[in-house]
Formats: structure tokens, sequence, C-alpha cells
């Protein structure tokens, strides 16, 4: 193979990776910890708002709004296969704009990844807003640092249970010419 097509110096093929399917096993379940950690700590969040907190600060629904937005575009997310991403016979390059499956898929795709997003800077504006400018003390303020660890645990998680579940077998070939 010519090393003036490649755009990187080394080649990935060449590149030595574990069994696909330990390292997918392991991709999910890492993904599922981190998710139970992200939803772990605004539950612990909510409870200590609720029982212990002597503030007049509270986890109210605006706290979970970034949660849920989150969570729907993990969702998302991970409904959408690579497959769809890049195989599509109506379009000539990557980002035509023709009629297909892999055009929508890639809206939905944005959709979801503006979701999470939104869920993450969400959580800091209701830090910000909420803890910051009020010039709580570190109790209270450990919700809102709880809720920011939520939104990106649940981001981390959605990017690591995407790659993993989209990861191709070894022995499935290209044979693309």
């Amino acid at each position: 193979m010519d090393s003036r097509n490649n755009l990187f110096r080394f080649n990935l093929a060449q590149l030595k990776f574990p069994k696909s399917q330990k390292l997918r096993s392991f991709g999910v379940y890492l993904a599922g910890i981190l998710f139970a950690v992200g939803f772990w700590s605004m539950i612990d969040a909510s409870v200590y708002s609720k029982t212990v907190n002597a503030s007049t600060i509270h986890i109210t629904f605006v706290d979970w709004i970034p949660f849920i937005c989150s969570t729907i575009g993990m969702m998302i997310v991970n409904s959408i296969e690579k497959s769809n991403l890049l195989n599509d016979p109506n379009s000539s390059s990557f980002l035509s704009t023709g009629s297909g499956n892999a055009w929508a898929a890639r809206v939905i795709l944005f959709l979801g990844f503006s979701l999470l997003a939104g869920g993450l800077a969400g959580s800091f504006m209701v830090f910000i807003l909420k803890f910051l400018m009020k010039k709580v003390g570190f109790p209270t303020l450990g919700m809102g640092v709880s809720n920011i660890v939520c939104n990106s645990c649940v981001m981390f998680s959605c990017i690591i249970l995407w790659l993993s579940q989209n990861i191709e077998d070894e022995y499935s070939y290209s044979l693309a010419l």
C-alpha cells in the first residue's frame, strides 16, 4: 500500500487490538457503571436535599431537566448504528444532501449529541445560577457539583457505549476497493 495515500503516517490496520468481543463486553460494562454512578449521584443529591440539607436551596425539577435531556440524548445516540451512517447507496459522498437513511441517521445522531451537550451545559448553568450566584457553602454546593458529575457520567457512558457497540468483529472484512 502506498504511504502517500494515507492520511496518517501509521496504519491502524497493523495495530493489534484485543479480541473485539472482550473489548465490547468491557465497554458495555464500563458504560453501565458510569451511568449508574451518574444516576446515583443525582439520587443522592436529591435525598440529601430533602432530608439533611439545612439551607433554603433544594433540588427541584429544574435540577432534573439536564439529566432528563442527557438520558434522552443517550437513548437517541445509542439507537443509531454505525453502518447506517456510512453506507448509503443513494449518496456519493459523506456530506451529500441526497435523500437516504444515512442523511437521516446523521441528523438524528446530531440531535442526540446536541441533547447530551445541552444536558451537560444545563447542569453547569443550574450550578452557576442556583449555587454560585447565591454564594452558598460547600455542603449545599455539593448538590450542584453532583448534578455536573451526573451529566458528565451520562455523556461519557453514552460515548463509550456507542463506541463499544459499533466495534467490528475480527471476522468481518471490508471488501471495498
